[in-house]
């Protein structure tokens, strides 16, 4: 499981939010930022609502997850705070804090979630993260997952996607590669940081 740094940016665009479909759109210049459900072979990809954050705790009470990220598992009231600040959406307007909860279709049962941070000039830059609950590992959700939302951000103009994973963190190395990115030889806090440029194909 990866972690998505928010960065602190001074850009001068200014973000507009309206509903359509009852999907949530964010607008930066043009550039559109799509909130709604995506679908995978085996999984919808559903925007983040602080009504999760009961069944979600569920899905990550397992210490394991945050062998490599530190932390412990949150409480339900915990994850409500945190959702609801990630709902509310970025407070820098340069900013977009994209989110979704993953629902397996086969039980109906939330499996996990997927986020990405997109900033840059022209929006078109994302950081992701993913993490799947400890029941649900082994199946290859989280690299169908992390497919499902790199499309995505690629049919959203996004042209260069990031994640940083622990270079002990097998799995999600193998999630990142999935996914279409490439490890680099750049280090942060200790991880690796893997890359999909506009050069790279998906």
């Amino acid at each position: 499981m990866p972690r998505v740094r928010v960065p602190s940016l001074t850009l001068s665009d200014q973000a507009v939010t309206f509903r359509k479909e009852g999907h949530r759109l964010i607008v930066f210049s043009g550039a559109v930022v799509r909130l709604g459900p995506i679908r995978t072979a085996r999984l919808d990809l559903l925007p983040l609502r602080v009504e999760h954050a009961e069944e979600m705790a569920a899905v990550l009470s397992d210490p394991a997850l945050h062998t490599f990220v530190g932390g412990s598992p949150s409480t339900p009231d915990a994850l409500r705070t945190r959702y609801a600040r990630l709902v509310a959406g970025s407070p820098d307007p340069a900013v977009s804090w994209c989110n979704w909860v993953l629902r397996a279709r086969d039980d109906g049962r939330l499996a996990g979630t997927v986020q990405a941070t997109v900033d840059g000039p022209g929006r078109d830059r994302a950081e992701i993260a993913w993490v799947v609950g400890t029941p649900w590992q082994g199946r290859g959700l989280a690299s169908e997952a992390a497919r499902g939302l790199v499309a995505r951000l690629r049919e959203e103009g996004v042209r260069t996607v990031v994640a940083h994973v622990h270079p002990g963190h097998h799995a999600s190395a193998a999630v990142a590669r999935a996914a279409g990115l490439a490890p680099t030889a750049e280090i942060q806090d200790g991880e690796v940081r893997w890359r999909l440029g506009p050069e790279q194909p998906r």
